[in-house]
């Protein structure tokens, strides 16, 4: 939930006074046009940006009065899904998904190895990719490495800035109900960057509408 958020940058203002809840165990949407706020919502919701004033609750924990320690504790029930996928281009698709786990756990390399293998399995990505580079792979593996990566640590919270970028529209809805089915299998409160109203029309639970950095509307898709 964020409760009456703002954020400027160099005196700017660009997010005015946003509040909202987004549904447990759902996958919620951030939508607008480009220039809206929708990505500085979010990056300030993660904590990359800070907001000046406000409250960003993670059920009830108020991000901006967090020290350090907590805010490394909150990291690891956070899964994060940029966009580009951001995978590390020195490292094989399974070493890529294990990276989390060696930051945040601290589980033996025989159960990182097979932690991350489940979670590649989960995504239905092809075994015998999972020692390929990400330059070998194709954009939409790609995305299912970068969501395999994103809930290895078994996430309470899933963020995906434009998880529907650079795909072809057969893709993109395969991605989507990837998110869908792993947002319900595990309970997770999935929270969506997108302009894709393909996207909002299929798997949008609960929709936050910015315009101009203000809070337009929310609702369902229905």
């Amino acid at each position: 939930e964020v409760k009456h958020l703002n954020k400027s940058f160099d005196g700017k203002q660009v997010l005015y006074d946003i509040s909202a809840t987004f549904r447990h165990g759902a996958v919620n949407q951030i939508i607008g046009k480009s220039g809206s706020g929708k990505t500085v919502l979010m990056k300030s919701i993660i904590g990359l940006f800070k907001a000046e004033s406000g409250e960003v609750l993670y059920d009830g924990r108020n991000l901006l009065d967090m020290s350090k320690r907590e805010i490394k504790l909150l990291r690891r029930e956070v899964g994060m899904l940029f966009q580009g996928s951001a995978l590390f281009d020195s490292m094989s698709v399974v070493e890529n998904v294990m990276y989390p786990l060696q930051m945040f756990s601290d589980m033996s390399k025989i159960d990182l190895e097979k932690r991350a293998k489940f979670c590649l399995e989960r995504v239905n990505l092809q075994t015998h990719a999972y020692h390929l580079m990400p330059g070998e792979i194709s954009g939409g593996m790609q995305k299912r490495v970068a969501i395999a990566r994103a809930i290895s640590l078994n996430p309470k919270y899933l963020f995906c800035d434009e998880p529907n970028s650079g795909l072809d529209p057969k893709t993109a809805i395969v991605i989507d109900n990837l998110i869908q089915e792993i947002t319900e299998e595990y309970n997770i409160t999935t929270v969506i960057n997108t302009h894709d109203m393909n996207s909002v029309m299929e798997i949008g639970q609960k929709i936050v509408f910015l315009k101009n950095g203000l809070l337009e509307w929310e609702g369902t898709n229905k």
